[in-house]
């Protein structure tokens, strides 16, 4: 199976470490060119950029908590490599203490759906807008002119695919998670909106899926796993009996955005050693 992204342009969000690194890394190993953003980890963004070489892989210092800043992005995007096939969204913000809803401030509610949701909403719109505005005239008359024609032929010469949109959600998305009900509602508005923009984008060949981690070997995760308690109990709620690394993550999101993956759309694909069964 070949998992191949040559000519494709990705914008992949949080791409400095962890899962948006080694999303990064597997991408510009898939021959796409590859734009991400970081915050403030700029060593680590120059680093990954010498890695994966610069004609390859750019980056871009955006803090992602408005839908205007995910504007500009785009546009970086498209500046950079002149146009945009895949978005993944893959930032986000896990406040790590407990705190219960009757604690919780205004300014920590609104700061996590700014980052984990508004954001992505910007990113969507405007990702979607180069895709079709890309569009060729002739792939568009082929998608009217096969509106018509059986299923048989549609099946013998799909359309090709317009675009792929992959959200990263969480276990948490699915199933909530105590004393983080703010974290937990922005990934389940993630899961909704792969629901109703996969039928929604369906007539523009432009595919939206959701990759669900649980527990993964990150920096957001590392002081939560470094505490032997906490440790402890996580591992308990892992059929694996065991976190997940980055790359685990990454090649899930790789594959939805290849041409093995044509025919899915509005998916949630769970990474995550069976948690989400047993929670």
């Amino acid at each position: 199976m070949n998992l191949s992204l040559d000519s494709k342009v990705a914008l992949i969000t949080g791409g400095s470490r962890g899962i948006g690194a080694a999303t990064v890394r597997l991408f510009v190993e898939a021959g796409a060119k590859v734009v991400f953003n970081y915050q403030s980890a700029k060593a680590k963004a120059d680093e990954l950029v010498r890695d994966c070489g610069g004609a390859n892989c750019r980056a871009v210092q955006c803090e992602l908590s408005t839908p205007a800043a995910a504007e500009r992005l785009i546009a970086e995007t498209v500046s950079a490599f002149g146009r945009l096939d895949i978005l993944v969204a893959n930032h986000g913000i896990w406040p790590p203490e407990d705190t219960p809803v009757d604690l919780m401030t205004d300014e920590h509610w609104l700061r996590t759906m700014a980052v984990n949701l508004n954001s992505v909403f910007g990113l969507i719109k405007h990702a979607v807008a180069q895709m079709k505005k890309q569009r060729s005239p002739a792939r568009v008359a082929n998608s009217s002119a096969n509106a018509g024609v059986e299923k048989t032929s549609l099946a013998d010469n799909p359309p090709a695919s317009a675009g792929h949109i992959v959200l990263v959600s969480s276990t948490a998305g699915q199933r909530g998670e105590a004393f983080h009900c703010d974290y937990a509602a922005s990934k389940g508005a993630l899961i909704s909106m792969v629901k109703g923009l996969s039928t929604e984008l369906a007539r523009d060949n432009i595919r939206v899926n959701c990759v669900a981690p649980g527990w993964v070997a990150t920096d957001m995760s590392a002081d939560a796993l470094s505490d032997p308690p906490t440790r402890a109990k996580v591992f308990a709620t892992i059929p694996l009996g065991r976190v997940g690394t980055p790359e685990e993550i990454a090649g899930p999101i790789l594959f939805l955005c290849t041409l093995h993956a044509g025919f899915i759309t509005g998916e949630i694909f769970n990474v995550n050693g069976g948690a989400v069964l047993v929670g």
